[in-house]
């Protein structure tokens, strides 16, 4: 009868264990299946404010839209810095949070697209007045040399020398700009001395291959031949990216006064010579490119005519950098858009992320 006793006391303990294991297990199961709701319930919230975020940014970029619109409906012939649209970054505040946006001219900018343009003889029967966009002699350069680039390879290779940038002389400059048209060209020929092609990529240690296409983005420059993270940050600001077109025309209106060296680069002029045609522009720009050709800081230049088709007053190329945030949560755009005939607005280009 004793052992009986002990026996069931035992088999009562062990009950007990087990009863206590299960509510220990199902108290860590418990504990698992509410963080992972909260963690559901977190990522749902998560998803909802990055949602609002990402529409606070689309509504930056219709009202963009708008705003490019009306200042046209005004200003039909004419693009220039005093216009609503260019009054630098602008934030509103909204509910729970704020929506940022800054409105850029891309014809204010050196498209380095352009370098793909293919170079056409004005001497031709076929030559139209967009084609004749080339220089002649240049200051930094022979004519010889030059008589084959378009213009806007000229204007880079002139920028680099008028940044003054550490080792870049206009042996680099050159190689630069060839390796670029390579980057850009159908072909997949060397141009010249300093270009690049799929040899010279295939063969690093990541290899990959030469575009042969226009830039999507002017961060681009970090896997083109010769060009260092510290050349891309010093051209970053006077140059920009005009997606899928090869066009070279720059809006002598909106080019900012601190940014002298652009225009520089683009008269082969002096420093102080394109400091003065900035400074004499007023808040309303040229009311005409005959009044930008005919002003006195023009006249006097050199060589103007050859490099007078690089110039308009209009623009039709804008970006927008818009950022919105919700709560937490935080979304960046930058939306190149067209605008056509000063009433139709297209966005031809919408990339998500700060850069």
């Amino acid at each position: 009868m004793i052992v009986f006793l002990i026996k069931h006391h035992k088999q009562q303990g062990v009950a007990l264990i087990t009863v206590m294991l299960i509510v220990a297990l199902c108290a860590v199961i418990a504990s698992q299946m509410t963080a992972r709701l909260q963690m559901q319930m977190q990522r749902s919230a998560n998803v909802t404010f990055n949602q609002q975020a990402y529409w606070y940014a689309m509504g930056a970029e219709a009202f963009t839209k708008r705003v490019l619109i009306t200042a046209f409906e005004k200003d039909a012939e004419v693009t220039h810095l005093g216009q609503i649209w260019a009054q630098g970054e602008t934030a509103y505040p909204v509910d729970f949070g704020e929506i940022s946006g800054e409105i850029t001219d891309l014809q204010s900018c050196l498209n380095l697209n352009a370098l793909r343009a293919p170079f056409k003889n004005s001497s031709s029967g076929d030559a139209s007045s967009g084609d004749s966009k080339k220089s002649g002699s240049s200051r930094n350069n022979g004519g010889s040399r030059n008589s084959n680039k378009v213009p806007a390879r000229l204007a880079l290779e002139a920028l680099l020398i008028n940044l003054q940038i550490e080792n870049v002389s206009q042996f680099e400059a050159e190689s630069m700009a060839d390796a670029l048209t390579d980057w850009l060209d159908e072909d997949s020929s060397i141009s010249s001395a300093g270009g690049a092609e799929d040899n010279d990529y295939s063969s690093r240690e990541f290899p990959y291959l030469a575009a042969n296409h226009y830039l999507a983005s002017v961060n681009e420059l970090r896997i083109v031949e010769h060009f260092t993270p510290a050349i891309i940050t010093a051209i970053k600001p006077y140059v920009c990216v005009i997606p899928a077109s090869d066009e070279h025309q720059i809006n002598i209106n909106t080019i900012s006064v601190e940014q002298p060296e652009l225009l520089q680069a683009l008269l082969d002029s002096t420093l102080d010579e394109a400091q003065e045609i900035l400074s004499a522009r007023d808040d309303e720009g040229f009311a005409s490119i005959d009044d930008f050709y005919n002003s006195s800081e023009v006249v006097q230049l050199t060589n103007f005519e050859s490099k007078k088709d690089q110039f308009v007053v209009d623009s039709e190329y804008f970006t927008l950098k818009a950022s919105a945030s919700f709560n937490d949560s935080f979304f960046a755009m930058r939306s190149v858009m067209k605008v056509t005939n000063n009433k139709y607005i297209d966005v031809i280009s919408r990339t998500v992320g700060r850069n």
